[in-house]
């Protein structure tokens, strides 16, 4: 019986010149099976004329303007965040082949890669549903995607001072948080911003959310975590009169007294896992859990 043909689209790490030996394997791989390879337009652009690559593609894509089977992300959990960002609602599942130094998402490490794609052709993989978040502005457009995969935070604009945050949850006030800003993550996002700002690890598919304070001006705010079906609500004070708000990373201003509304988005980001594969090893590893690291 005929292999049937599978289309991929690619996103890679343009900053990433030494890995370009991994990324011909995949490519190399995907050629032999006759996958129909479609590459986003920057990565593209990197390989053949930063790399000098002879890159063989049936086509070269911008933004969401594409379809696939799966979506291959060569790089760290970064590049992972951005193919998740352009794959949106689309329901197409993301591999993440980690080329970077630290990947919860992309675990798929540079010596795995063909056994990894040999387990896609075979079926041999499950499927887990990531959750997303959305922001909601009122009187304010978004110049970029409104929905995140990992966190959406409320930042206080460069050295300005902390910035009040009044937050209420379901239509209920919570606190006003005086502090250097206000982290809502998902449990994929708890493992980045969330953490290192002293919020709790979530398992994947938690259906809950944190909201985790930077730099509180009170020692006794701590991170709460609260149902994924929760409304956030928050206004901001700041002596600036605007904040920042970061998407995944991707940051816009808002002026002060603007109504944020952050919930649920109505889809979900399907993540590429092998079977097999053991959520806490993975965290154990990545966090050195266990080593001694004494001299």
């Amino acid at each position: 019986m005929a292999q049937r043909i599978l289309r991929f689209a690619l996103f890679g790490n343009i900053y990433q010149a030494k890995k370009s030996v991994s990324i011909q394997k995949i490519l190399s791989f995907l050629s032999e099976r006759k996958a129909e390879i479609y590459i986003e337009k920057d990565f593209y652009e990197f390989l053949t004329r930063g790399q000098h690559l002879e890159v063989k593609a049936n086509r070269i894509f911008e933004g969401r303007d594409f379809d696939a089977d799966f979506v291959i992300s060569m790089g760290g959990d970064g590049t992972l965040l951005k193919a998740a960002h352009y794959v949106g609602d689309k329901n197409i599942p993301i591999m993440g082949v980690n080329m970077g130094r630290l990947g919860f998402l992309a675990d798929v490490g540079p010596g795995d890669i063909e056994r990894a794609l040999k387990a896609l052709y075979a079926g041999d993989f499950i499927l887990e549903d990531h959750a997303v978040i959305q922001v909601d502005a009122e009187g304010k457009t978004f110049e970029t995607c409104p929905c995140a995969l990992n966190d959406i935070a409320v930042l206080k604009r460069d050295n300005a001072s902390m910035i009040s945050i009044r937050t209420n949850v379901n239509g209920e006030y919570l606190v006003t948080y005086q502090a250097d800003g206000l982290i809502v993550s998902t449990p994929t996002g708890s493992t980045a911003y969330s953490l290192s700002n002293g919020g709790p690890i979530i398992v994947p598919e938690s259906d809950i959310l944190c909201l985790t304070p930077v730099a509180p001006h009170s020692l006794n705010i701590r991170p709460i975590v609260v149902r994924d079906d929760a409304v956030i609500s928050i206004t901001v004070e700041s002596r600036s009169h605007n904040f920042l708000i970061a998407i995944d990373g991707r940051s816009e201003k808002c002026d002060e007294g603007t109504r944020l509304t952050i919930r649920k988005a109505p889809y979900s980001i399907r993540i590429v896992k092998r079977n097999g594969h053991k959520y806490f090893t993975t965290l154990r590893e990545k966090m050195t859990w266990g080593l001694d690291n004494r001299g």
